[in-house]
Parts: C-alpha cells; structure tokens; sequence
C-alpha cells in the first residue's frame, strides 16, 4: 500500500463570474511508504496546491488522494482535520507555531487536540533527535528560526505519521540551518519510516530526497532519481521548462 497515492487530481482558483485558473490537470503522483521525494516547479505550478490537497486543507475539484489506503478527498472538514493529526504531519514554511505555548506543548499539541495522552518517551525521543533537548520549556520567540522549524518538524512527526508534507520548509532559513535541516530531514526519514513529500524550488534542498519530480501544466512534466546531485537537478530542471 503506498503512503500517498494521487490520481486525476484536478483543481482552479477562481469564485463566482470569475475566470478559473486550472493549477493541476490530471496530477497523478505515488509514493511508497518510507520514500523521501521531492515536488519542485515554478512559482504558481501548484505544488504547495497538491501538499494542501494532499493534507486536507483544500478540496480538490476532481480525483482522488490516498494516504495510506484512506481517500481524504472523500473526507468531510472534521474528518480531514482528525486524519491529518493522527496520519499525516504538515511543516510549513512559516513554522505556524503559537508563541503562547512551550516548545513541549506546541509539539504535542496535534495529540491533545484529538483528545489524547502525549506520550512522554515518544516527546523525549524527538527533542532529542531533533537537538531540542534542554530547551523543552522555552516559547518559539525565544528560539533560532532552525530551532523553530525543528519543533514544527517535532510536531509533525510527533503522532509517528504515513507521510511528512513540507512546503519550502528551509525557506525562512540560512544556508548553514538550512543544509541542517536537509541532513535532519534525511537522518528522521530512514530512523522514523515515515515518507516525506518536500516541496522547495532549491535543486541543493532537493538533492536531499532520493527522487524529484517536476510539475509543469499541472501534472508531472518528468521523474528521476537525484543520485543527492544539486547540479544534475539544476540541468534537468532547466531542460524542462526551459
């Protein structure tokens, strides 16, 4: 069974007397479970589209997203909101962390939110896999942006999920924290077994994953194996859209 599996996926923006504008045309995607791939494409070709799809958080016009043999474009909004926290963890670019809460509470909060009991060892293991340990008690404003981005990757794999949704997570990142989050990300995906699905448009953050694949006119334009080669990935990705 594959951890995401994505068939004639179709969805415009666009209300009313509008005119639509079609961003994923028949999208078809499939990622094995424990596989770390990658989304790249220009800005407007729908990728952070198909990761919110994908999550739950928009609803697509036509198709069908599988996580883990569950359909969540079939799912209502308070069904979709309870699988993603049990099933699915999500990293955004911009951490969406509350500065009101510890760093303890913002990674457990996914589980108290579906009314359950955190698992104190389970906390212990990521603060201290993710180099969060010691600072369990600290608020997000007190925290590094490289810190932040490891709790919210805390959080999301806090509920060990079939699959890890990042879009442009090293984007509000340096260089340095960003090569760390890379080798973080690659270091969680062979320890925890969950697959990552990682949007970025940076060919060295996507060298990371072990297969990338381009979107252009709202499908996948092309597919292959990164080899970890920032500069084959940068070719390839010229010769697509060029």
């Amino acid at each position: 069974m594959e951890a995401l599996k994505a068939t004639g996926i179709c969805h415009a923006y666009g209300q009313g007397g509008e005119k639509k504008t079609a961003v994923l045309k028949d999208f078809a995607l499939e990622l094995a479970p424990g596989a770390f791939e990658v989304l790249m494409g220009p800005s407007g070709s729908g990728k952070s589209t198909f990761l919110h799809l994908a999550a739950g958080l928009l609803t697509a016009e036509s198709g069908q997203i599988c996580i883990g043999g569950t359909d969540v474009t079939a799912l209502g909004d308070g069904a979709a909101a309870k699988f993603r926290r049990r099933h699915v963890g999500v990293v955004f670019q911009s951490f969406n962390l509350l500065d009101a809460l510890t760093v303890a509470d913002n990674i457990v909060l996914p589980v108290k939110l579906d009314h359950g009991r955190p698992d104190a060892a389970r906390l212990a293991v990521l603060v201290e896999k993710l180099g969060l340990a010691g600072k369990e008690t600290r608020r997000p404003p007190e925290l590094s942006g490289g810190e932040r981005q490891r709790v919210a990757i805390a959080r999301a794999l806090f509920a060990e999920p079939d699959i890890i949704l990042a879009d442009e997570p090293t984007g509000n990142l340096d260089v340095a924290a960003a090569k760390d989050l890379c080798a973080l990300l690659q270091s969680l995906n062979r320890d925890e077994k969950s697959a990552i699905l990682l949007v970025t448009h940076d060919p060295v953050v996507a060298a990371a994953a072990t297969r990338v694949h381009f979107l252009k006119n709202g499908k996948i334009a092309a597919s292959f194996d990164t080899n970890h080669d920032p500069a084959a990935i940068s070719a390839k990705y010229l010769e697509t859209y060029r």
